[in-house]
């Protein structure tokens, strides 16, 4: 039988995304609400390294299920994936009597965590925060909504301006390895074409599709690519657009983190909220070592090597919906 938490830390880890204060706020109040004792890690595992750790109360988290960011800053930490550094941050939870970890982050904060509860016998719970929507296990992620909310504002508004001008706008949205914000933002913003990563790239056949359009008259066009297309960004999509289509009015607008910041949307802090209250029920269930994501609106248990692995994967019915839609 696995001992009783009574301690908990909470951290932020890796890439920030909007609705982490909702889940640290809901962490910290569940834990509160069966009086366990509540840590807060400053700078993600960085913190837990340098003993930058403190005791967070009700009030700590008064005021910022609103608020974009997280109040408990995050930091990528080389450190920690050593030996040494891993067994430093052991030895600060033990100081403050901390025995069980939620993190909120990503899959490489995961990976950490993973290792670390291997080593050290810390029970470990994930609950997904990235706007990348890259993590098997949960049908959305903790900041996706707001980011996708923010592309698709703002692809709206480069619409307005290349009606105007009958030009042509190239827009590249975050999605290093994953193409989500640009899938849901292309489709719901009309664009003619979305490339991402998940997907090979036909330049030729785009290059001919744009042709057609313009035979058509119909000179607005928007392209939204993900950082990690296999023909890269934005600039160099244009540069190949400008190559074959040289008359065509090209512009390229690239939305960079914008994407990250801004006050979470609705379904953002509620994900967070449920998300992170689930993470204390987990660790007093005595689960280990697991990420909390929800399913068909249900809270699913997914183990953190797991979602490690796997990766959301992009249907092919997506795809075709795109290229119905845009035609």
């Amino acid at each position: 039988m696995s001992k009783k938490v009574t301690k908990i830390g909470v951290l932020t880890s890796g890439g920030d995304s909007p609705g982490m204060n909702a889940a640290i706020r809901a962490v910290v109040r569940t834990g509160l609400y069966y009086n366990l004792e509540m840590f807060g890690v400053m700078r993600g595992f960085q913190g837990m390294i340098e003993d930058d750790i403190i005791p967070m109360h009700s009030r700590s988290v008064a005021n910022i299920i609103q608020r974009g960011g997280t109040i408990l800053k995050t930091a990528r930490s080389k450190e920690f994936f050593e030996p040494e550094g891993r067994k430093k941050a052991y030895e600060n939870l033990k100081k403050h009597g901390i025995d069980g970890l939620v993190i909120i982050g990503g899959d490489g904060s995961f990976r950490g965590a993973q290792k670390f509860s291997n080593e050290f016998d810390i029970p470990c719970i994930g609950l997904p925060g990235t706007i990348d929507k890259d993590i098997a296990g949960t049908d959305f992620t903790i900041g996706f909504d707001t980011a996708v909310n923010t592309a698709v504002e703002a692809i709206d508004k480069i619409r307005d301006t290349a009606d105007a001008h009958d030009r042509m706008f190239i827009i590249e949205v975050m999605g290093r390895d994953a193409g989500y914000i640009a899938l849901h933002s292309g489709i719901a913003t009309g664009a003619e074409h979305i490339l991402i990563p998940e997907t090979k790239t036909d330049v030729n056949a785009m290059i001919d599709s744009l042709e057609e359009k313009e035979r058509r008259k119909k000179l607005v066009n928007m392209i939204v690519v993900a950082e990690g297309d296999e023909i890269g960004g934005a600039n160099e999509v244009a540069a190949i657009i400008r190559e074959r289509l040289p008359h065509m009015d090209t512009r390229v607008c690239i939305l960079g983190h914008i994407q990250r910041g801004g006050s979470p949307t609705c379904l953002d802090r509620l994900i967070a909220s449920r998300l992170g209250y689930a993470a204390v029920e987990a660790l007093l269930e005595g689960k280990h070592n697991t990420m909390i994501g929800v399913v068909n609106n249900k809270v699913h248990y997914t183990p953190l090597d797991k979602a490690i692995k796997a990766k959301q994967k992009i249907s092919e019915e997506w795809m075709k919906v795109v290229k119905i839609l845009a035609s």
